[in-house]
């Protein structure tokens, strides 16, 4: 049985190129935009999606946490915060470990996307607040979409925002050349329930974005911080 509900998938903008054959899109986006008064637009970071609640550190499995080597410092900052969480799962975006993109702008290694508290995810301006609570940083805001959403704004700005380099600055883990952010995910402002998820959560991935092997785990290697440029 498993300590927790995982992430649910996140289905695709149709004219998002990085899909995959397991991947889901969203054709019925433009009928979702009708219910959502604000729009956020975050940058999809390239790193791994774990979970921080009262149980431990969530990978993709929620049956039981995760032992991996880069969640080890991850796991000693939830030994300080454990006891503070109660029902919130603090989901973020690990970037410990190099994966297709390296960051040679990375000021932090663990970014809040999301906050679940009992079946509802919160609004982004509680998640913010209970981030900074938790001295993690949020996921970089690209922009917000306010009032009437229009389908075809909203793909513009879309693609615009996932034409940029990442916040961070952005290059091919393998080749060291400049490349774009690895996308965009959008949400709406406002709390939403889990059942709601796949009507108020959209995203943007670069096409052929993956580009690690079967053998990641073997090889991987960690990412350095800005801090630590000319230490």
């Amino acid at each position: 049985m498993a300590l927790s509900e995982k992430y649910g998938r996140t289905y695709h903008y149709p004219f998002s190129p990085g899909t995959t054959s397991d991947d889901r899109i969203n054709h019925q986006f433009a009928d979702d935009l009708r219910s959502i008064t604000q729009l956020i637009h975050t940058e999809k970071l390239d790193g791994e999606n774990n979970c921080l609640n009262r149980y431990g550190v969530f990978a993709r499995s929620h049956a039981s946490p995760t032992v991996s080597p880069w969640t080890n410092t991850i796991r000693q900052r939830w030994q300080l915060i454990r006891h503070d969480l109660g029902d919130l799962e603090v989901f973020g975006e690990n970037l410990y470990a190099i994966h297709s993109i390296a960051y040679p702008r990375l000021p932090e290694h663990f970014f809040v996307f999301g906050i679940r508290e009992q079946g509802i995810w919160l609004s982004w301006e509680e998640t913010e607040f209970y981030a900074r609570l938790l001295d993690f940083p949020t996921v970089p805001v690209l922009s917000h979409s306010d009032s009437v959403l229009q389908p075809a704004v909203i793909e513009a700005e879309v693609l615009a925002l996932a034409a940029q380099p990442s916040v961070f600055g952005s290059v091919e883990a393998s080749t060291g050349a400049p490349c774009t952010r690895e996308g965009v995910v959008s949400r709406c402002a406002h709390a939403y329930t889990t059942a709601a998820f796949p009507h108020r959560v959209f995203k943007y991935v670069r096409k052929g974005h993956v580009q690690t092997s079967e053998h990641w785990t073997r090889t991987w290697q960690r990412a350095p911080l800005i801090s630590e440029a000319n230490v």
